[in-house]
Order: C-alpha cells, then sequence, then structure tokens
C-alpha cells in the first residue's frame, strides 16, 4: 500500500503547479540560450561586407553553428539524462559565453565559422534538451508544454537581433557578440532553480502509453527514430530558405537590412503563435498528425514567395510561413515521447532534433549556393518546397502504416 501511495504521488507531480512554475523558468533559459543561432542572420549583411565575402561564404558560419547545434542536442541530450537540466545548463553557459567572445575576435570567415561551432554546441542546451527535460513533467498538457519551450528558440530570435540592433549601428557586429556573451552568464544562477528531479516511478503511465503506442507501428524505436531524422532534414531544408536568407533577400530587393529583420521577426512571432496552437492540437490529435499538418501549411507558405516581392506583401507571407511552420519541430519531440521510453527522451530527442537542425545547415548553404549559381533566389524557393514534399510522403507514408494496426488494437 505504502508502495503504491508513493506512485500516485509521484504521478501527481506531473502537470502540477511546480511543472508549470518550472515551465516559465525554462522558458527564460531557452530565450537566453538559443540567440546563438540567430544572430549570425540578422548580422548575415554586416558580415559579408567586413571580411568582403560571398554569399555563401558568409553563410557558412551559420553553417557551422547549426552543425554545432546539431551535435550538441544529441550530447547535451545525454548529459540531462545524467546529469540533470541543471549542471548541464552551467555548463553550456560558459560554452556559449566562450563562443560568443572567440568570435567576437576573429579575424577571417574560416575563423569565424570555427568559432561558431563551438558557439551552436552550447546553445544546442536550449532546444532539444530543455524539450527533452520539461517533457518528463508533464503528460495530459504535455503537447503545450514542449510547444511553450520550443517557442523559447523564437521568441530568441525575435527579441534579441531588435534589442541589440542600437549596438550594432554604435559599435558592429563584434560589440553585439561581447553585450551577448555577458547576457548568457545570467544562465548560470538562473540553472539552480532547475534543480529538482522526478522520482523514478513518476514515468509508468507514459512508459505503458508508449509501449502499446510503439507496437501499432512495427517499427523499431531505431527504425522510427530514423525515419523521423529523415523527415527532419526534408522539412528543415526547405524551412531554413526564407529564416537563414530573409534579410538578405531584401537587401538584394533594395528594401534594406532592417526591412528583413523586421520580416524575420514578425515570421519567428508569427512562428510561435504557430507553435502554442500545434501544442494545443497535439495534445488532442497527437504528433504525427500535428507535424502533418504544419508541413503542408509550410510547403503552401513557401509557394506564395515565388510570386510575390514587393514589400507589403513580403511582410504578409512571411507572416503567413511563420504562422505555418512553427509547430513542425516540436511535434518531432512529442512523437519521440509518444513511441518511445522516457529513460531515453534526451537522447532520443536530441537525435532527432540534431537531424532537423542538420537539415537547417543543409539547407541554409545550399540556398547561398543556389543564390550565387542563378543570380536569384527563385530557384532556392523551388528547392525548399521539393524537400518539403519528401517530408510530408514520410508523414503519410507513417500515417498509412499506423492506423490499420491502431483500429485492430482498439
Amino acid at each position: 500500500m505504502a508502495a503504491i501511495g508513493a506512485m500516485d504521488r509521484s504521478q501527481q507531480i506531473l502537470d502540477s503547479r511546480y511543472s508549470w512554475g518550472r515551465l516559465g523558468l525554462t522558458l527564460l533559459v531557452a530565450l537566453i540560450a538559443n540567440t546563438g543561432i540567430w544572430m549570425i542572420v540578422a548580422l548575415l549583411p554586416d558580415i559579408e561586407a567586413d571580411f568582403d565575402a560571398s554569399r555563401a561564404a558568409a553563410s557558412m558560419p551559420y553553417t557551422l553553428t547549426m552543425i554545432g547545434f546539431a551535435a550538441g542536442n544529441l550530447l547535451v541530450g545525454r548529459m540531462v539524462d545524467r546529469l540533470g537540466a541543471a549542471q548541464s545548463i552551467q555548463i553550456a553557459a560558459v560554452v556559449i559565453a566562450a563562443g560568443y567572445v572567440l568570435s567576437a575576435f576573429a579575424q577571417s570567415v574560416a575563423l569565424l565559422s570555427a568559432m561558431h561551432l563551438v558557439l551552436g554546441l552550447g546553445t544546442a542546451v536550449g532546444f532539444g534538451p530543455l524539450i527533452a527535460d520539461i517533457s518528463h513533467w508533464f503528460y495530459r498538457q504535455r503537447g503545450i508544454a514542449v510547444a511553450l519551450v520550443a517557442s523559447g528558440n523564437y521568441l530568441s530570435g525575435a527579441f534579441w537581433p531588435t534589442a541589440m540592433s542600437g549596438v550594432l549601428e554604435t559599435g558592429g557586429w563584434r560589440a553585439v557578440y561581447l553585450w551577448m556573451a555577458l547576457v548568457t552568464l545570467a544562465m548560470i544562477p538562473l540553472a539552480m532553480t532547475l534543480r529538482r528531479r522526478l522520482p523514478e516511478n513518476a514515468h509508468q503511465t507514459a512508459e505503458a502509453a508508449a509501449t502499446a503506442r510503439a507496437a501499432t507501428t512495427g517499427l523499431t524505436p531505431r527504425m522510427l527514430a530514423l525515419l523521423l531524422g529523415l523527415a527532419g532534414i526534408g522539412c528543415c531544408v526547405a524551412m531554413s530558405m526564407p529564416q537563414v536568407h530573409i534579410v538578405a533577400y531584401c537587401v538584394g530587393l533594395g528594401y534594406g537590412p532592417a526591412a528583413g529583420q523586421k520580416m524575420l521577426a514578425i515570421m519567428l512571432l508569427g512562428g510561435v503563435v504557430s507553435r502554442i496552437i500545434s501544442g494545443l492540437v497535439a495534445d488532442r490529435l497527437g504528433g504525427v498528425r500535428t507535424l502533418l499538418i504544419g508541413s503542408v501549411l509550410q510547403c503552401i507558405a513557401l509557394f506564395l514567395y515565388l510570386p510575390y516581392d514587393g514589400l507589403v506583401p513580403l511582410y504578409v507571407v512571411s507572416a503567413v510561413f511563420g504562422l505555418s511552420q512553427g509547430g513542425i519541430v516540436p511535434s518531432y519531440a512529442l512523437v519521440v515521447r509518444e513511441y518511445m521510453p522516457a529513460r531515453e527522451a534526451g537522447a532520443r530527442v536530441g537525435f532527432v532534433i540534431m537531424m532537423t537542425i542538420l537539415g537547417m545547415a543543409l539547407g541554409g548553404w545550399l540556398s547561398g549556393w543556389i543564390f550565387d549559381v542563378t543570380g536569384s533566389y527563385q530557384a532556392a524557393f523551388l528547392n525548399g518546397i521539393a524537400w518539403n514534399a519528401l517530408n510530408i510522403a514520410i508523414m503519410l507514408w507513417l500515417l498509412a502504416r499506423t492506423r490499420p494496426r491502431a483500429a485492430q488494437l482498439a
């Protein structure tokens, strides 16, 4: 009876007031940590001009950031499984701050790219690992909890480049990096508020549900993770085209970097709204269907960039794009948690998120290369649409494979 009582109490921790308070603190950490992947997007024209580099070469720091970010999601995810969130965040904060400082003193694109690899590695703590950690503290409302923490990524991109615009104007992009190094150190005391760990038996209900769902697919966890990873590459090559190149696109059209930065902010704020709505939808429809809906909407939004390049239409299309795609990447984490063991959450979520980020890295560089070859972003948008179609096909295949088996069990 005592064991049953202890299990009931551990279950009551999930979706509790403490869970929501922890979510708020986690979101604050994410708001600071994720800036490492967005600053390079906002500063791309300045860095290109400073080093007199081609568009593809100037995109390499972003690509190396995303490669580091990808590897960090897997490595830091495993670290969270072993050490917990607090210690992992503190270690990552030091790495991020070092990455900013070293980047500020880089004297070539090659050195800047290498420093951004370090920056991306630490920045990863703000995404997959935090998503995996918060998923342990929710069951019934896991979808919206994961979506809110994932929104920290977009909120970071919408807030910090705008907040640092004055520093950029007066001191240049190197001064921005030094200021962000100081801001990042605030994560160290914040991490102390996340030291609490869940009891081991708190996941029994979630484990049983995940085992039952996994049986309906006929796929092993490894096979499912690989399939989700391939889908993640497809959707994020497509996603990276507007997110990485919108500022440079606006400069090329003659609208200036400020217009592009505003479009990026609108896009990312729309992504926040999209992630919250997708989280609510996922709590009802599940991760796979929510992911498919987001991917289809993203593909439609990409098509809208092809006929419209006026200033006002671009603002509208960027808002539509943000509202379409924001919930896609968090949905991968939900699928992992719905089908795989909780004890592997950090590593499994980290792997799938790593693959989505590699897609962003590939897409960011590939779009720059296509621009250099063709002199236009039209072909880059078409390339993104083709990769998006791959993601949609995989999700449709997974649903088609799952539904008949699920119906038999019902």
